[in-house]
């Protein structure tokens, strides 16, 4: 049997965070009842005229900054033509001769794509770029709602400002379009240039695959699936499409150009029409908006209010607190929780620290409510100082695990909550003595188990006194006295 190659290239296209519309002042604030943020410009009018927003053209040249393109400084604005009820001019306001960003690229990791060398046991580091074959702003269209019995059109996203970001044909599987579209996504959420919240619509793909025997360097007949809006559909669609197409052509079938829709509930992709080409879009300059010319001066203003990419602030944070790797590519994974590690690190520089109660009891009582950092009441102050309470004895693990989930829900700091509530870890040893000694002479069985090489029996032992301290005894100091009066019975 053959085998194929895969090729997949995609067009990304992303809301851009902005309180107002592309050509008007309508709001972009999401929920709103339908058509509600409407005015004669997103509905097409006669005699309307677009303006377009200064805060979309920053935000479009910021994301081609962070990914690596050349920022054009004369960019122009063009019409796509077609007929669909949710365009209600007839045609798209985009770019086409002369967009805002051209080439760059995204660069993904062997860590990312799950990729490790079993025979070391160490992950591989090496790096693949997908290149960018450039990134123009275009209004989105409307949105459509269908029913039982009818359609409905909501003009609410009409006009919203975005970015459509077209790669090269680069990706080979679905684990590297995995990995790009979670790259891509984090850098533009770190760069404040969207919040990619595919739930709402801010993040959608055009996906388009192809396949070819091995040793042909043609590529093979393109299909585009359509409108993608989940990772998990975009992965699940792949899967199905490149068997497909496998499956077609080992079978003595042919493949045609066209464009897909994936259909979840049916597992497959269905055909919708056959591929357009440029020509058929009739794109031509929109007369209506005069070039955007952008200065050196200004560009460079903007490029120097550029933050951290992610993989450099994983590769920082490794050296500026001591933290594996594993622990910042976690970490950095989330700006707003990178934000909060380095915030608590800096406080009590204990990065180490920091990281394990972060990575431990706050990313599990995130994972169980649902809320993001920004939504609980910790604060980068309270967990500095449960890391130095901790560290400096004054309260032992489980106390402080207590704490975390009290605080995470409450609020407060810790120290005034231990102070008010007499938490303080026990560490007098006299008083510690005394506690061994009551359980020791209450567990005669435990006791017997031990001497009679059960070791666990110690364990047991330790839990019962930790147990009567209220949980405040220091288990280290409990641990030293079992074993020292074991050994001696």
């Amino acid at each position: 049997m053959s085998k194929y190659l895969v090729t997949v290239g995609l067009e990304t296209h992303v809301h851009l965070k902005v309180k107002s519309k592309l050509w008007c002042g309508c709001s972009t604030a999401f929920g709103a009842e339908a058509n509600a943020n409407t005015c004669p410009g997103c509905l097409g009018f006669p005699g309307t005229l677009p303006v377009v927003n200064r805060e979309a053209v920053r935000l479009a040249v910021t994301g081609g900054m962070m990914l690596g393109c050349e920022i054009s400084r004369y960019s122009t604005f063009d019409r796509k033509s077609y007929f669909y009820p949710d365009i209600p001019k007839n045609y798209q306001i985009t770019q086409s001769l002369r967009p805002f960003c051209v080439g760059g690229g995204v660069e993904i990791r062997n860590e990312e794509l799950g990729i490790r060398n079993e025979a070391l046991g160490v992950r591989n580091h090496s790096v693949k770029r997908i290149r960018i074959h450039h990134i123009h702003l275009e209004e989105d269209a409307a949105k459509i709602n269908h029913y039982a019995r009818f359609s409905g059109v909501d003009f609410n996203r009409g006009c919203m400002p975005m970015i459509e970001i077209v790669t090269e044909p680069d990706m080979s599987s679905r684990e590297e379009v995995m990995a790009y579209l979670h790259t891509l996504r984090q850098i533009l959420i770190y760069a404040g240039v969207s919040d990619c919240d595919m739930e709402k619509g801010q993040m959608r793909s055009d996906v388009n695959v192809s396949i070819r025997p091995e040793g042909q360097e043609k590529l093979g007949t393109r299909v585009e699936i359509k409108n993608m809006n989940t990772f998990k559909g975009i992965d699940a669609a792949l899967e199905y499409e490149i068997a497909r197409q496998i499956h077609a052509l080992t079978h003595g079938g042919r493949l045609v150009q066209e464009t897909r829709r994936w259909d979840p509930d049916a597992g497959e992709t269905q055909s919708m029409r056959t591929k357009e080409n440029a020509h058929d879009y009739r794109y031509f300059p929109d007369p209506d908006l005069v070039p955007v010319v952008l200065s050196e001066e200004q560009i460079e203003t903007w490029r120097a209010a550029l933050p951290e990419l992610p993989s450099a602030r994983r590769e920082r944070m490794v050296r500026e607190y001591g933290i594996p790797e594993y622990d910042a590519g976690v970490l950095a994974d989330e700006k707003a929780n990178a934000d909060f590690f380095e915030a608590a690190a800096r406080l009590c520089g204990q990065g180490k620290a920091v990281s394990n109660w972060f990575m431990t009891e706050i990313m599990r009582l995130l994972s169980e409510t649902g809320k993001a950092i920004s939504e609980c009441a910790f604060t980068p102050e309270a967990l500095a100082e449960l890391v130095t309470l901790v560290g400096g004895r004054v309260i032992n693990g489980t106390t402080a695990k207590e704490l975390v989930a009290e605080i995470f829900e409450k609020g407060g700091m810790p120290g005034a909550l231990v102070e008010a509530r007499g938490l303080g870890q026990v560490s007098d040893t006299a008083t510690l003595e005394a506690f061994v000694d009551k359980v020791i002479a209450e567990n005669p069985k435990s006791v017997e188990s031990y001497k009679a090489g059960k070791t666990a029996a110690a364990g047991f032992i330790v839990g019962q006194v930790m147990k009567l301290s209220q949980g405040k005894a220091d288990p280290q100091i409990v641990g030293k006295l079992v074993s020292e009066k074991l050994a001696n019975l």
